[in-house]
């Protein structure tokens, strides 16, 4: 299997990305060892945001929320998948899991140690952190989702939530998978309600020098669990089991502007006890809500973490 390393040089002045690059080598039950990047600011004593991106974006998405996080004294880790930013990129579309994501993730977190974590996530950085956070050991003490899924693929009443979008996921995986072509840019920019300058779409295209380098882009999509059957299905009902106990807080900050994901962040609020008698937000935004209300979702960050009571309904 070829594993793709993308150029220092794509990364090179990006706007409003100028982090310093930090890598770990991460591995799953296979033990094949790759090369993860990740940013990681602030004082290492701070209580750490962790910051996990979806598809098909990367830890530039995250720019304008870590200058304030860093403001109110938080340490900030936001890391590549594998297949995406600075980090590896394995060439074989059909080695991309989701148990692989879940055990890159789960290596990043113990090599660096985090305790009294905060996660947010959005798109596949839901289903990716809230695995974390079932299997972590109460290395996290509050979450915050923002327009993500945990699918089981369990049809209503039984299931998650009434009127999955079921179409639109199997149109984009049918495109992810057949496409000659992957704009990355241009698919942030096609679900952002802010328009982005064109240097800004050019900068998530940056880690993809030529479409052999987006295996991990047209992989992510086809590992949605669409059939109660599929592994992804069970791993779910699993983190459901342990997040419908979970009392830490836990808040929702959903967009008003993608009504992919919208109805699961009543599914959040209703399953999961920390999220009870919590002030919920709707933030201004389309998918990439980071684009569109970075400083109302880094606030809520700082608020959730220092001061869960203020956000108490």
């Amino acid at each position: 299997m070829d594993v793709l390393r993308t150029a220092d040089g794509r990364f090179a002045g990006l706007p409003g990305y100028d982090f310093e690059p930090s890598y770990a080598t991460v591995s799953g039950t296979d033990s094949v060892a790759l090369r993860m990047h990740y940013i990681d600011v602030g004082p290492r004593d701070a209580p750490v945001a962790l910051l996990l991106h979806g598809e098909p974006s990367w830890s530039y998405l995250y720019r304008k929320m870590i200058p304030p996080l860093l403001d109110a004294r938080m340490r900030v880790v936001a890391p590549d998948h594998i297949g995406f930013g600075r980090s590896d990129k394995p060439g074989d579309v059909s080695y991309y899991t989701y148990a692989r994501h879940v055990e890159w993730c789960s290596s990043l977190l113990r090599s660096l140690d985090l305790h009294d974590v905060t996660l947010f996530c959005q798109d596949w950085g839901g289903p990716i952190g809230l695995s974390l956070v079932a299997g972590a050991d109460g290395r996290f003490t509050a979450v915050l989702a923002a327009n993500t899924i945990l699918p089981t693929a369990r049809n209503p009443p039984d299931g998650e939530v009434d009127g999955w979008p079921g179409q639109v996921i199997e149109a984009w995986m049918e495109t992810a998978r057949c496409a000659a072509e992957l704009p990355v840019g241009a698919i942030v920019q096609e679900v952002t309600t802010t328009e982005l300058p064109a240097d800004v779409v050019a900068a998530y295209d940056a880690p993809f020098p030529d479409e052999s380098y987006k295996a991990g882009v047209r992989a992510f999509p086809q590992i949605i669990p669409v059939a109660e059957t599929d592994p992804g299905a069970r791993h779910n009902r699993e983190v459901w089991r342990f997040l419908e106990s979970f009392e830490k807080p836990f808040l929702t900050a959903f967009s008003d502007s993608d009504p992919t994901t919208a109805a699961w962040a009543s599914v959040f609020r209703e399953r999961i006890p920390g999220a009870r008698n919590l002030a919920h937000a709707t933030v201004r935004g389309g998918h990439f809500l980071q684009e569109d209300s970075a400083p109302e979702l880094a606030a809520l960050i700082v608020r959730l973490h220092y001061d869960s009571n203020s956000l108490c309904s």
